[in-house]
């Protein structure tokens, strides 16, 4: 997967993480209407924070979420965002959702990743020293 690195004024990044997170009690509510909603709100939410998604999968009771990311934000304020905004929304709209004591569990995975390993980095910078 070839990506463009993102060009700013004083920078130039590729920071690309994947999110993990559950429902709470690791219920299977994130199916149907439900699934579809969620979808639609973390694509609002990911677009107002200049995410791009790179990959979305749904399951019934987690989610992955594959993000390129500005240098910007951190991890823990895109995830806080996300979950703040869909649990809002989804416990509106759905009443087997508002009667849960909360949407999402606290915890959440996140890992790094981009275009290349981080085997390939280390290589490259010990390279530069030789180099030189």
């Amino acid at each position: 997967m070839e990506q463009k690195y993102r060009h700013k004024h004083t920078s130039v990044s590729l920071i690309n993480y994947h999110f993990v997170w559950c429902p709470r009690y690791r219920r299977k509510v994130l199916v149907g209407s439900v699934e579809t909603r969620l979808r639609e709100l973390i694509q609002e939410v990911t677009r107002k924070l200049d995410l791009e998604i790179l990959a979305l999968e749904i399951m019934p009771d987690h989610l992955h979420l594959f993000v390129n990311a500005p240098p910007t934000l951190a991890p823990h304020n895109i995830v806080a965002r996300i979950k703040g905004v869909t649990s809002h929304h989804l416990r509106r709209e759905f009443d087997h959702i508002a009667r849960m004591p909360s949407m999402w569990t606290r915890s959440y995975f996140v890992s790094t990743a981009g275009n290349v390993s981080s085997d390939t980095i280390r290589k490259y910078i010990e390279m530069q020293k030789k180099r030189g």
